[in-house]
């Protein structure tokens, strides 16, 4: 190739080039769609349609298991905040001593945030129908899921 043809090449093609790669880029830096929001929110459905059974055979253990099992987990709470999956776990079964005090639990997620690729923002209510006496109790709660070593886990929930 000759210079003058080099150039115009340079001229009108690079730029071209330079273009289609900096969209590629941008597609691919944009970490929300790497992955189908909707399988995301299904899997995390499933895990808390898990976790309402196995609060409502009365098993605490298996209803933390979405729980990301780490001393930096955060649970905000009506009694204030607790740091740590063991923590998280001793306050469930303080407070819920056996499966009477447990009744049955059921959630309803009401809205779903994409933050990141590797994070999901849900919010919701929650319903325990407990026998008469016990009383029923409801609130809402904010579930930040991330995405750790293959797995959505809950490392941050505030319920009140």
């Amino acid at each position: 190739m000759n210079q003058k043809k080099t150039k115009n090449w340079l001229m009108i093609k690079l730029p071209i080039v330079y273009f289609l790669l900096m969209f590629v880029l941008s597609c691919s830096s944009n970490n929300i769609s790497s992955f189908n929001e909707s399988d995301v929110f299904k899997i995390i459905d499933n895990k808390m349609a898990a976790q309402e059974s196995s609060w409502n055979n009365g098993n605490l253990d298996a209803f933390m298991l979405p729980y990301w099992k780490s001393d930096s987990l955060m649970f905000v709470g009506k009694s204030g905040i607790t740091k740590g999956w063991n923590k998280t776990l001793l306050n469930y079964k303080n407070s819920y001593p056996n499966k009477e005090e447990m009744g049955n639990l059921n959630f309803k997620n009401i809205d779903y945030k994409i933050i990141d690729n590797k994070s999901v923002l849900i919010t919701g209510k929650w319903l325990l129908i407990r026998k008469n006496e016990l009383g029923n109790l409801s609130g809402c709660y904010t579930l930040l899921w991330k995405k750790l070593n293959d797995s959505w886990v809950i490392v941050y929930d505030h319920s009140s």
